[in-house]
């Protein structure tokens, strides 16, 4: 028998700022949950932009309905929740965009000037609380920050989210957000979406001395843990009731 009806399409749940709206972090697990569930009957390993805890800054951007709030305090006391019930079904969550992707207008080549301060105060607490939370991947930015690409840059991806924070999964990229793929790699960016996507580049970075094989090393053992961890069959039914 069918999991679900067929052409069933996958359900409709309230977006992050009707979440964020709430102040009630129970609602927003039951709502991973669900989605975790259904994500699970479709066989998705992992559910992309679960959350997005990029602040609100601009009513002219139009992915804002994605976020949950304004206030970096109450996106981190809330976002992490999605996180933990999408996980407790058995499918990887994922933050996003690391860091500070607060418009669509040229977002894949903007270059935003923002003080150390500003960047730990308000635009890294959600991702923070996600990480502290448990959660699976981490999708980098298209922007710049201070002259360095989200996808390219050691001191966030390493330094503060691996470092620092204590993150041990996946950190992927937006659709194409890597521009430059041996620096994405030795930054600590360890998958580059979307795929598939040829060798040519990294193997010539490699010949060149370019590509430090330890980061590649060390990418290629997270992505297999992940898959490890998450890589499963559709499983589990979709109510309709």
């Amino acid at each position: 028998s069918a999991r679900f009806p067929a052409m069933t399409p996958p359900g409709c749940y309230p977006p992050g700022i009707l979440l964020g709206a709430t102040w009630n972090s129970e609602v927003i697990r039951a709502v991973g949950e669900a989605l975790g569930e259904e994500a699970g009957a479709y066989g998705i390993n992992v559910l992309l932009g679960t959350p997005n805890v990029n602040i609100h800054r601009d009513i002219r951007n139009g992915r804002l309905f994605e976020g949950y709030s304004e206030d970096p305090c109450l996106a981190a006391g809330l976002a992490p929740a999605v996180v933990q019930g999408v996980q407790a079904k058995g499918v990887a969550a994922n933050v996003k965009h690391f860091a500070a992707n607060h418009q669509e207008t040229n977002r894949m080549n903007i270059d935003e000037h923002i003080p150390e301060r500003a960047l730990h105060e308000l635009y890294y607490p959600g991702f923070k609380a996600c990480v502290e939370a448990g959660v699976a991947t981490v999708m980098s930015a298209y922007n710049q920050i201070n002259g360095v690409p989200c996808t390219e840059n050691r001191e966030m991806l390493s330094e503060l989210l691996r470092d620092d924070w204590g993150f041990e999964g996946v950190v992927m990229s937006d659709w194409n957000a890597v521009y430059h793929p041996a620096a994405a790699i030795n930054a600590g960016n360890d998958l580059a979406m979307p795929g598939p996507i040829g060798p040519e580049a990294l193997t010539k970075a490699a010949e060149e001395g370019s590509l430090n094989l330890t980061c590649l090393a060390e990418s290629a053992a997270r992505v297999e843990k992940l898959v490890r961890t998450y890589a499963r069959p559709a499983e589990g039914e979709i109510n309709l009731s």
